[in-house]
């Protein structure tokens, strides 16, 4: 990034009081736990902020007609970040960004930086259910949106009413349940990368919280019985192909604990792909290219990389 930009960049940040960070190392932001420094880690406290930061970033590209390369980033729990890091600016919408509020008809509107975890309890300890299929997904309420997260037959497309994003030019946005063209991890938001979530309103249902309790303890404790959640990963490498599951094509192929330098293919679950002795993102991808080659080979079936590779 060229010094003009990372002096300018410095000082509106300090006179706008946004926080941030230089040469931030991505691992400590990834679940995989891999990835070199970004230039810039942005953690805006709220949603003016978000839209400062985009602003800012599109003045200065204007001005100095010179792109600036950026991504936003949730808990990074479903990203691979490049071993060289990454030249340019990560805006890091987590923990800084987490907020909780209950509204009228059984709907609790979230911050786009909460944690899913902490939006479950939170619906838990209010007898509101619906949101229990999520219980343990890594990743927060925006990032859950974006890539239409889901698990043991819930989606969040079953329980998002509402979402209200900016665009790179700061104009604020509000999509309806009719608008969100979900399916299978895919959203508006994956078709429209210059769109950043800002809140999401989930409408839940009452019921017991003893009995919603009971569900979300389960769901943990299968995903703790069948998932690597012991070692850093970023959850299923691979989308589900059609008419099959790319977990069992793995296994059927042999694959299991096969490793390249510090990555392996989970001897628990041939669907995950985890860190276990300081792997590269080298070696992940090289992992990623060599199971799918072989399924591919053997199978016949593409597998196609439920991992996002920041470049």
């Amino acid at each position: 990034m060229q010094s003009v930009i990372i002096e300018q960049l410095q000082q509106s940040l300090n006179k706008m009081n946004i926080p941030y960070r230089r040469n931030e190392k991505l691992s400590r932001y990834t679940t995989f736990r891999i990835g070199g420094p970004c230039t810039f880690l942005i953690a805006p406290r709220d949603s003016k902020q978000v839209i400062s930061v985009l602003l800012l970033l599109n003045g200065l590209e204007r001005i100095l007609q010179c792109p600036i390369k950026h991504t936003v980033i949730g808990n990074g729990s479903n990203i691979l970040a490049p071993d060289e890091g990454y030249d340019g600016v990560v805006i890091w919408l987590s923990r800084n960004f987490s907020q909780l509020t209950l509204t009228n008809n059984n709907c609790i509107l979230a911050t786009a930086g909460t944690p899913l975890l902490q939006v479950c309890h939170f619906a838990q300890l209010h007898g509101l259910s619906g949101l229990e299929f999520a219980y343990g997904i890594p990743g927060t309420v925006g990032g859950a949106v974006y890539m239409n997260a889901g698990a043991y037959g819930g989606e969040m497309k079953d329980v998002v009413v509402r979402t209200t994003h900016t665009d790179y030019e700061g104009k604020v946005s509000n999509l309806q349940r009719k608008d969100f063209d979900f399916g299978y991890r895919h959203s508006v938001y994956t078709d429209h990368p210059d769109w950043t979530i800002l809140s999401v309103l989930i409408k839940l249902t009452p019921d017991d919280p003893a009995k919603i309790k009971e569900t979300m303890n389960d769901y943990m404790s299968r995903r703790q019985a069948k998932q690597p959640l012991e070692y850093p990963s970023a959850g299923s490498t691979f989308k589900r192909p059609e008419g099959a599951y790319a977990g069992a094509l793995i296994e059927q192929c042999g694959l299991k604990g096969l490793r390249v330098g510090g990555a392996e293919v989970s001897q628990k679950h041939a669907g995950f792909v985890i860190n276990v002795d300081h792997a590269t993102a080298r070696d992940v991808r090289q992992l990623v290219r060599k199971v799918a080659e072989t399924v591919e080979k053997e199978t016949g079936y593409e597998l196609e990389p439920e991992l996002l590779f920041l470049r």
